[in-house]
């Protein structure tokens, strides 16, 4: 029996659908726990090509949600193993494992060779790196994020709003799954939404995922859903830049102190405070404020910008 035919049976996928889905090219950004459910349903389905991309090791502290790995995997590349774990489900896929963060210097390349974009990474710096490249290449994006008891997961780019359209403003929080801890199935029941919606859009189903929200919250186990096809875009925005993109010519503040970072996030960076650079005597320069993670870099940006007529971008040294 063919392998696909219980969904083949299905009016909605077919002989048509499922070549549709042998012909589909998917960068996954992320091999941890959204990727979990996300990489084996995809691989499933005979998604002709999986791309994944993350530069971590597999830890201990992951196992608990990010179930495509065992204990004996720990201290493996999450993507050697998750690709390995792919191909044992399906032959047919071809996976191809990139060992490297994404960063606003190669996200245009690998964007570029894929048809649909998943964004698995729980980074605020990858999400809208992603976000932006996938605006500017017509790309359709999947984003999906998780905290705590909730999560969302969403179509955006590739003729809907970009993920900017609909959170313009840097986070209220900034807490992680390292902080603020997560649940394991949470995280599964966003990451199979994100599967769905990335099947949905390949096999051209309506109402399409693209331009549609859906959130979850997993304590009361109630969830909303609304379209945002006509969200703008945001007039200005800071985007996020590699630390080897900075020039001499930029004005580079490292906001960690040295307790956090001994070395700043680039050589010619300076500690300094926000209040301090209102009184800058050259504000045409480009500045790049830099933290860990780009949101505390996004807050000072945000209230800099009255007061800066330069261009503002912001360096999260996590993914540099």
């Amino acid at each position: 029996m063919n392998r696909y035919a219980r969904q083949m049976i299905l009016p909605e996928v077919g002989a048509e659908g499922q070549a549709r889905l042998s012909a589909a090219r998917v960068l996954v950004v992320g091999a941890g726990g959204l990727a979990a459910p996300v990489l084996p349903q995809l691989a499933g389905a005979g998604v002709g090509q999986l791309t994944i991309m993350d530069r971590d090791e597999i830890a201990f502290s992951n196992l608990h949600r990010q179930v495509l790995f065992s204990e004996s995997d720990c201290g493996r590349p999450k993507v050697e193993v998750a690709a390995d774990r792919c191909r044992d489900l399906n032959r047919e896929v071809t996976v191809v494992a990139e060992k490297q963060a994404l960063t606003s210097q190669n996200a245009a390349e690998f964007v570029e060779q894929a048809g649909m974009v998943l964004d698995c990474a729980d980074s605020y710096s990858a999400s809208y790196i992603l976000s932006d490249t996938c605006l500017s290449l017509g790309k359709p994006l999947i984003s999906a994020s998780v905290l705590g008891l909730s999560g969302y997961v969403g179509g955006f780019c590739g003729g809907a709003p970009s993920l900017r359209a609909v959170f313009p403003d840097a986070p209220d929080s900034g807490a992680s799954c390292a902080t603020a801890g997560v649940l394991g199935p949470v995280v599964g029941i966003i990451g199979a939404l994100q599967a769905q919606m990335a099947l949905n859009l390949i096999l051209g189903l309506q109402p399409s995922p693209l331009g549609q929200m859906v959130q979850v919250d997993a304590r009361s186990f109630r969830s909303t859903t609304f379209r945002f096809d006509e969200a703008p875009e945001p007039m200005r925005y800071f985007p996020f830049v590699s630390a080897n993109q900075l020039t001499a010519d930029d004005l580079i503040i490292e906001l960690r102190n040295t307790d956090e970072a001994p070395d700043p996030v680039h050589p010619d960076a300076r500690r300094a405070t926000v209040e301090s650079l209102k009184s800058e005597s050259t504000k045409t320069k480009r500045l790049a404020f830099c933290c860990a993670t780009g949101l505390r870099a996004w807050r000072a940006a945000e209230e800099l910008h009255p007061d800066w007529s330069g261009e503002i971008v912001l360096v999260a040294a996590s993914t540099s």
